[in-house]
């Protein structure tokens, strides 16, 4: 395995709910709701100014661009793969890379990112890899489904690596891993840095030296925090801007977000439950809104 030419610091931040959240309701700021083809969407990414969501598990291996200002589908992408559980999808400027991660129940040893090369549509598909990976922390597999701290839906791309970001069932924080993506064999992620979020963590972006992680608790609150850039890739030194964005009963179970200099845009697939429910949609929120 190559070795990373940085040196690793594994930094574990306490914070928890009584940590003060500012309150950014994004109802208001729903642009459209999504077509019945994506009701399952499970992270949004932006390349070359253009917006892409897909589904997650179960779904076909296919990649739709949204129009930004009302949602509707302007293209599909079909991928030469198979869809086990896509989590999340980030870029590099050429190469979509796309989390196929989703690990609810923490038995999968098949964890791995598809690397697939894009010149305008459609993609090319004879030159897809995969990028496979393990968490070296993990040392059991037995069924934990919805209690596993080793599942994730949530990475960017920076500095010449992906870094992936938990979704910690049991433990409530979210963990920094770094992952190459020149490397075609199977490699260990590197543990880098753990923030105790309380909320699991559904997608992230990264935009202007800030990382957005977004996501809900089982008590159906939609959160967000923000983290400042300390140094080159580390995010968890300094205590983050954190935001209440409402109740998936509202506003769907959020699944996306992806940040450009105009602001952020929000998707969250159909929710139901018992007591309510809302419509898979897409949210824009202007960067004015958001403290600078």
């Amino acid at each position: 395995m190559k070795k990373l030419f940085f040196i690793i610091t594994i930094t574990i931040f306490t914070s928890s709910f009584s940590q003060q959240s500012q309150l950014l309701k994004i109802r208001k700021f729903r642009v459209g709701y999504l077509d019945e083809k994506i009701k399952e969407t499970s992270g949004l990414n932006i390349l070359n100014g253009k917006l892409y969501t897909f589904n997650d598990s179960g779904n076909l291996p296919e990649i739709f661009e949204l129009e930004k200002t009302t949602g509707k589908i302007i293209d599909t992408l079909k991928i030469n793969g198979k869809n086990k559980d896509w989590e999340a999808l980030t870029n590099d400027g050429k190469i979509f890379y796309i989390g196929d991660f989703g690990n609810n129940g923490g038995i999968r040893r098949d964890l791995e990112i598809y690397k697939v090369l894009s010149e305008n549509n459609p993609f090319k598909n004879d030159s897809i890899k995969l990028i496979p990976f393990e968490y070296p922390e993990q040392k059991e597999f037995d069924p934990k489904y919805s209690s596993t701290d080793f599942d994730a839906e949530a990475m960017i791309y920076l500095n010449g690596k992906i870094h992936l970001f938990t979704k910690e069932w049991r433990a409530k924080s979210t963990t920094h891993y770094i992952i190459d993506p020149e490397i075609s064999e199977k490699q260990q992620a590197q543990k880098t840095e753990t923030f105790k979020i309380n909320f699991l963590v559904t997608d992230a972006s990264y935009y202007n030296k800030k990382l957005y992680l977004i996501g809900y608790t089982k008590k159906t609150e939609v959160f967000l925090n923000v983290f400042r850039e300390t140094e080159p890739g580390i995010f968890f030194r300094g205590a983050p801007e954190r935001y209440y964005l409402g109740s998936a009963l509202s506003i769907g179970q959020i699944e996306g977000i992806a940040v450009d200099g105009s602001g952020m845009y929000i998707s969250g697939e159909k929710f139901h439950s018992p007591i309510g429910g809302s419509k898979q949609s897409l949210y824009f929120i202007p960067n004015d809104k958001l403290k600078d």
